[in-house]
């Protein structure tokens, strides 16, 4: 039987850059990604493929960048004064973090910096990149009520005694 929404689903999984074949993100190996079916926690387009699937399946699939992470947008580019960025060495390439108009976490990449300017690129890392994905389904069961109501599978909640290390004080 096919995977639908509302239930809990863990995969293993191997994403590649189509234009490179590089490897861009992997957890074979590691802890699997447990997630919600129709709670929008994975890329949508991998999610349905995920839903043609059964548990123990494993299959390829390869998503456009519109459907993965967006067309790459230049606009998406800002130059800043470098004075913005005090007591930061700064690194072409590196990650920073910083709060969106929505208040929530952005980050952003360090695109060029001269003596006094700083180009920052809000596109996501993998924007304007076809993803191939090798999937494995290794655990789908159905999400209890509270799972739902907090869109948090119990596989990834945090121990009541530990910080989910954000700084936001929860325990």
């Amino acid at each position: 039987m096919a995977i639908s929404e509302n239930q809990v689903v863990s995969i293993g999984y191997e994403v590649k850059s189509t234009d490179n074949n590089k490897v861009v993100d992997s957890n074979i190996d590691g802890k699997p990604l447990t997630f919600i079916v129709g709670k929008e926690q994975v890329i949508l387009a991998l999610e349905d493929h995920v839903k043609t699937m059964n548990l123990g399946d494993s299959s390829n699939v390869v998503i456009s960048a519109k459907d993965a992470y967006g067309e790459y947008d230049e606009k998406a580019i800002q130059i800043l004064p470098k004075e913005q960025f005090a007591g930061i060495e700064l690194i072409k390439g590196m990650p920073l973090y910083g709060q969106g108009e929505d208040g929530g976490t952005v980050q952003v990449a360090v695109k060029s910096l001269t003596d006094d300017k700083v180009t920052i690129d809000f596109n996501h890392p993998l924007a304007g990149k076809e993803l191939a994905f090798a999937v494995s389904v290794s655990m789908v069961r159905d999400a209890s009520a509270d799972e739902l109501s907090s869109g948090i599978p119990a596989e990834n909640a945090q121990p009541e005694d530990e910080s989910c290390g954000t700084g936001c004080g929860c325990h």
